[in-house]
C-alpha cells in the first residue's frame, strides 16, 4: 500500500482550508467558513464511489458508506474525524515540507524555530517526511491528518474489492476544539456497532479512557467607590477573583500534573473593580473524584459569598463529557479489534488515557463505543506542530486492516 502522495497531498490540501471554529458563536457550525472543507468533502466521497453521501444541514455532519462486500454477517464499523481547528491563528495555513529528516533544527521562518532541543520528539522521526507550518499558524493535524487518513482508506477499499468487508460508515463532524461537534450527532442514524475516531498523536496510540469534563464561570459583582473613601464600602470583584484562585489547590493544575491524575484549570480572567469574569475547567478520570472537585469549586464559592450580606459570586458549571472507559470497558472488542490490526502491521501498541476528550467521548455515551486511534500529529493547536506523512500512512493502514480482520472474525 503505497499511499505517499496521496495522503500528502490530500492532508495538505485540507490543511489550507481554515476551519477554526468559534467558542462565542451559537451557530451549528459555530463558523461559516467549516463548510468549506465539509462541502468539498462531499465531492471527494461521490467522486471516489461511497454510497449514501449526506451533509446533515442540522447537525453538520457529512457521513458515506462503504457498504459491505463479504457474505458473513459481521458488525458494522464507523470512522469519525472533526473539520474544525483550534483557537489559535488559522488564516493561510501554508504547509512545509521537509523530506528525509535528519534531526536537524527545522527553521519555520526568520523568527522561528523547530528544534529537537526543546521538541525531543522530532528524533523518532529521522529518515521520514515532516509537514510543518511556517511559523505564523497552526497547522491542523488535530484533526485533518485524521480526515485525510479515512479518505485515504476509504478509496483504497474501493478499488480493492478483493478486501472483503463489512459495511463501512465514515463521518467528519463541526467544531470538536469548542467541545459541542458531538452534542447534535445522529448516532442512531449513524448505524454501526462501534466506531473510532481518528483524533490520536503519535504513532501506535490506542485510548479508550478519557477525562470526566465540567466548565465552570464565576460572575463576580463587586462595588466600586472611590478610593479615598472606599472603607467598609467598596467590594473589588477583581479581588475577589484573586481570592477564588488562590483557594484551588496550587498543586492540581495542568502545569503540576499528569498519568491519570485530575486538576482544575483556570482558562480565564477578566474585570474591573466593579465586575470580574472567571472561567475554568475541571478534569478527572474517577467519576467521584470528579464530583468531589466540582463540589470544591462550589463550597469555595459559597464561602466567599457567606462573607457577604448578598450574593457576590455567581457560579454556573455544566458537564461536557464522561470518562468514555464507563462505556467501551463493558465490551472490549473495538478495542482489541484495533490491538490486533496494529500488532499485524508491527505497530507497537501505546495503549492510554486521553488527558482530554474526543467527540468518541460522548458518541459512546449515546451507544457506540468509540474509541480513539492515532492521527500522527504532533505539538498540536499551535506554530509548532508537524505530522509525518508516514504517521498517516500507518493511520490509513490501521482503518484498512480493521475493516480486513472484522470480516474475518
Amino acid at each position: 500500500m503505497d499511499f505517499f502522495e496521496e495522503v500528502k497531498e490530500r492532508f495538505i490540501r485540507y490543511a489550507k482550508i481554515n476551519t477554526r471554529s468559534d467558542e462565542t458563536s451559537e451557530t451549528i457550525p459555530s463558523t461559516e467558513r467549516q463548510f468549506d472543507l465539509l462541502n468539498l468533502l462531499v465531492e471527494e466521497l461521490q467522486a471516489m464511489g461511497m454510497e449514501e453521501v449526506e451533509l446533515n444541514p442540522s447537525n453538520a455532519f457529512v457521513t458515506a458508506t462503504l457498504p459491505a462486500n463479504c457474505q458473513a454477517t459481521v458488525p458494522s464499523i464507523g470512522f469519525i474525524s472533526h473539520v474544525d481547528t483550534a483557537d489559535f491563528n488559522s488564516e493561510k495555513v501554508n504547509p512545509q515540507i521537509h523530506s528525509d529528516y535528519q534531526g536537524q533544527v527545522i527553521p519555520l521562518n526568520d523568527h522561528v524555530d523547530l528544534s529537537p532541543e526543546e521538541f525531543p520528539s522530532l528524533l523518532n522521526y529521522k529518515g521520514q517526511t515532516l509537514i510543518t507550518t511556517d511559523g505564523t499558524t497552526l497547522l491542523g493535524a488535530d484533526d485533518k491528518s485524521g480526515i485525510a487518513e479515512i479518505m485515504t482508506a476509504m478509496d483504497y477499499l474501493i478499488k480493492h474489492p478483493e478486501i472483503k468487508h463489512g459495511k463501512v460508515r465514515v463521518a467528519f463532524g463541526p467544531d470538536e476544539e469548542i467541545g459541542r461537534g458531538a452534542d447534535h450527532f445522529d448516532a442512531e442514524g449513524f448505524g454501526v456497532d462501534f466506531a473510532y475516531t481518528m483524533d490520536g498523536g503519535p504513532v501506535g496510540e490506542l485510548q479508550y479512557e478519557s477525562f470526566n469534563a465540567a466548565q465552570a464561570v464565576l460572575k463576580i459583582q463587586g462595588k466600586n467607590i472611590h478610593p479615598g473613601t472606599a472603607k467598609g464600602k467598596m467590594i473589588n470583584a477583581v479581588m475577589i477573583a484573586s481570592e477564588f484562585i488562590q483557594a484551588l489547590p496550587s498543586k492540581e493544575a495542568p502545569e503540576y500534573t499528569e498519568g491519570r491524575e485530575g486538576f482544575y484549570h483556570v482558562l480565564q480572567v477578566q474585570g474591573t473593580v466593579d465586575e470580574a469574569m472567571v472561567q475554568l475547567i475541571i478534569r478527572d478520570f474517577d467519576r467521584e473524584q470528579f464530583q468531589a472537585r466540582k463540589d470544591q469549586v462550589t463550597a469555595i464559592v459559597d464561602q466567599i459569598n457567606q462573607a457577604y450580606d448578598h450574593l457576590v459570586v455567581d457560579l454556573s458549571m455544566k458537564d461536557e463529557y464522561y470518562n468514555m472507559a464507563e462505556v467501551i470497558k463493558k465490551d472490549m472488542t473495538p478495542v482489541d479489534l484495533a490491538q490486533k490490526a496494529m500488532e499485524s502491521l508491527d505497530i507497537p501498541v501505546d495503549i492510554k488515557a486521553i488527558r482530554g476528550g474526543t467527540d468518541g467521548s460522548k458518541i459512546s455515551f449515546m451507544g457506540i463505543p468509540t474509541p480513539n486511534i492515532f492521527a500522527g500529529g504532533e505539538n498540536m493547536h499551535g506554530r509548532y506542530e508537524y505530522v509525518a506523512v508516514e504517521s498517516m500512512i500507518k493511520a490509513a493502514q490501521v482503518i484498512i486492516k480493521i475493516v480486513e480482520l472484522n470480516a474475518q472474525a
